[in-house]
């Protein structure tokens, strides 16, 4: 590593002040968990979501001590937020009617046009496969019927 690759700019620092932070509030909820649970098996969905958000900490970590990303393009906070925001109430609003298998088909669809996805086989499927595995994984895991407007529930 040269000596002018070796320091971190500002925005570097903050990342990895912010991986920093995710990963010891991982840490910290997976060993709170432990404790409080009477079986390993109650464990099942918390040890492999957080094995796998430790591991992208760590990728990215070592990503940014390398040093090759290019600064962060200058938005505005606010005119680049607010229709995420606006697409995010739309998509939970809508769930009772639209099933949460097509609003989020939909919500993805829509998430990846408005950040610049133009590609339309990329879209459809993209938001059709994330959709169908988040619905699919959701229907099995939690104690309560999903509304589904496609796919079939599980109770």
């Amino acid at each position: 590593m040269s000596s002018e690759n070796s320091k971190l700019t500002r925005h570097q620092k903050a990342d990895v002040l912010v991986l920093l932070s995710l990963a010891g509030l991982v840490v910290w909820y997976l060993f709170d968990a432990y404790q409080a649970s009477d079986h390993f098996a109650n464990l099942i969905l918390i040890l492999p979501v957080s094995i796998v958000v430790l591991a992208l900490c760590v990728v990215e970590f070592i990503s940014q001590l390398r040093g090759k990303h290019e600064p962060p393009p200058d938005l505005d906070p606010i005119a680049s937020m607010m229709p995420v925001i606006l697409l995010f109430i739309t998509f939970v609003v809508t769930l009772e009617w639209l099933g949460f298998d097509v609003g989020t088909c939909l919500f993805v669809a829509a998430f990846l046009w408005l950040h610049g996805e133009r590609r339309i086989v990329w879209i459809v499927g993209y938001s059709i496969t994330f959709a169908l595995l988040m619905s699919l994984f959701f229907s099995k895991m939690l104690p309560y019927p999903m509304p589904m407007l496609i796919l079939p529930t599980a109770y």
